[in-house]
């Protein structure tokens, strides 16, 4: 099966939010996806078809890029969105100069954020009832 390929381009944080909401924490206010420093993120919606299908938030700060809240609508999952933009993501951040990246990476997607050459690191927490691990790469 072919996949369509993705449109990715930069957006405001604010277009982030709903589908941050819907697929990553449906049961809380909608309050609870807004990030502190989203204002300081760098923000990439991916389009299929003219819709907004799959989002990602960069966090820049010296040699290290965090991404956060990646999240693709449940109908567009396994239809390789997220790899597209989690590529696009890597080497936007490898042109930004970072050594590093990394993310808090719920722990039943590991083994998707393994496929990009991450590795787990020894912390990990929960929130919201869901565990978590720190992931990172270096290149």
């Amino acid at each position: 099966m072919t996949h369509k390929k993705l449109s990715i381009k930069q957006i405001q944080a604010s277009e982030t939010w709903p589908l941050r909401h819907v697929v990553m924490y449906p049961t809380h206010p909608k309050e609870y996806v807004i990030l502190e420093n989203d204002k300081e993120g760098i923000h990439f919606g991916g389009y299929a078809e003219g819709i907004l299908v799959t989002v990602v938030s960069l966090f820049i700060k010296e040699k290290n890029a965090q991404f956060r809240k990646l999240a693709t609508l449940e109908e567009h999952q396994g239809k390789g969105y997220a790899s597209q933009l989690l590529s696009f993501v890597f080497d936007f951040s490898k042109k930004k100069n970072t050594s590093k990246i990394w993310c808090n990476a719920r722990e039943n997607k590991a083994n998707f954020y393994h496929n990009f050459g991450m590795t787990k690191t020894n912390k990990t927490y929960k929130e919201s009832g869901i565990n978590f691990v720190i992931m990172e790469v270096n290149y």
